[in-house]
């Protein structure tokens, strides 16, 4: 992890933060309706994420942003449930152990707010991602929580903290 570091989002990381996820949509060909690409705030994520019970982090390697996620209170369900947001990581930072220790860095932001479940929503195919989230205690779920509005994201998980 040497010149890597994980902090959190700053109001100039905006748009770098914003060019990240679209990389990353374009590279997985994730669709952009209804998923995180079209969501209203994406270039405005410091500002989204400057509410109560909410953090979002970037990982930073030699003055470039090369991942992001965050932890939210998840819209239109229990005070007690939170979700791990906009996960992402570009090619270059993958298989490094970042996303692990990025997800424990949120998880333990979700703990220090609170909250007592985590869910989360992903695609079939990010097998990887997937693999992550169990080695991290999330199990798969029948149907959706919430209300993300994130209708192309069929796969669902959640995790007791």
């Amino acid at each position: 992890m040497e010149n890597w570091q994980i902090r959190k989002i700053e109001k100039k990381d905006n748009a770098a933060v914003a060019q990240l996820i679209r990389a990353v949509f374009d590279e997985l060909n994730i669709p952009k309706v209804g998923t995180a690409y079209a969501d209203p705030y994406l270039d405005l994520m410091y500002e989204e994420y400057n509410k109560p019970r909410s953090v979002y982090y970037v990982v930073e390697h030699d003055g470039k942003i090369k991942g992001v996620a965050g932890i939210a209170p998840l819209e239109n369900e229990a005070p007690s449930i939170c979700e791990l947001q906009k996960m992402y990581f570009l090619p270059e930072t993958r298989g490094k152990g970042i996303g692990s220790e990025m997800m424990a860095i949120c998880l333990q932001s979700a703990r220090d707010f609170g909250f007592e479940k985590c869910y989360l929503e992903t695609m079939p195919f990010m097998l990887a991602a997937q693999k992550l989230y169990k080695k991290s205690g999330f199990e798969y779920l029948d149907a959706p929580m919430g209300c993300t509005g994130h209708t192309s994201c069929p796969v669902w998980m959640l995790q007791d903290l």
